[in-house]
């Protein structure tokens, strides 16, 4: 199972955490990061042997990428590929091969609904290089889409997330939105992991496919949470 975890955010916190991931998602400086932090993040997943993917967010350094814009699909394709490259240059003087694409925030909440704006990110993706694997919401209409275009997809789920009915992921203005709980968090990747399913804020339990766990790096339990869920997953 790969464990995927959002990066190059300004927390500071990646060597330790490198240890226990598969795959980086790195800031490209829209939401947050610049081409210094960038490269340190690289460099750190060429020591690691963890995968380089790109980040691409809406350009909203003030909200943090989570302020949802209505922008037009031309405009979207082109965000995403400029942020795209700018991954790409800071990548190859180093080394390093990108090896995903997931998009942030609003970007990735908003995508996994309306096909028009996945299907605008998706085809940056695909032209920009369609040997990408396209991270995106589980069973969402951005998996559909990136699947649509011919890119390859990994259905993506969260540690430290909860769930609605309907397989989105609860609104960060909720205040049940994250589990800091570890116990709690290690009950819902294990249901992942065994059963694809998950336990939605009602207590119904949904399927969704599981090809890759999210962490997120600026979260509070951030570095216990992926020592618990690396851990765990190795004793299974």
């Amino acid at each position: 199972m790969d464990i995927n975890c959002d990066m190059g955010e300004g927390i500071g916190n990646e060597e330790l955490l490198m240890p226990y991931i598969d795959s980086a998602n790195i800031a490209c400086g829209y939401h947050a990061g610049d081409e210094e932090t960038m490269q340190e993040v690289i460099m750190l997943c060429l020591k690691y042997n963890v995968q380089i993917g790109a980040h691409p967010s809406f350009f909203d350094r003030k909200n943090f990428g989570r302020t949802e814009m209505q922008l037009p699909a031309a405009e979207v394709y082109e965000l995403v590929t400029s942020q795209l490259l700018l991954m790409k240059k800071m990548a190859l003087p180093c080394g390093g091969k990108l090896h995903h694409v997931k998009p942030h925030g609003a970007l990735y909440n908003m995508a996994a609904k309306d096909a028009v704006l996945a299907s605008a990110i998706t085809r940056a993706v695909k032209d920009f290089d369609d040997n990408l694997i396209f991270y995106g919401l589980s069973g969402s209409v951005m998996i559909a889409e990136a699947a649509k275009s011919g890119l390859q997809t990994a259905n993506e789920v969260f540690a430290d997330r909860t769930y609605q009915p309907d397989g989105s992921l609860t609104s960060r203005s909720l205040t049940n939105a994250l589990i800091q709980d570890k116990d709690l968090m290690l009950v819902q990747v294990l249901k992942f992991v065994n059963e694809n399913k998950v336990r939605t804020i009602t207590g119904q339990e949904i399927g969704l496919l599981a090809d890759t766990i999210c962490i997120h790096g600026d979260g509070e339990h951030a570095l216990e949470f992926a020592r618990s869920i690396f851990k765990k997953l190795h004793e299974s």
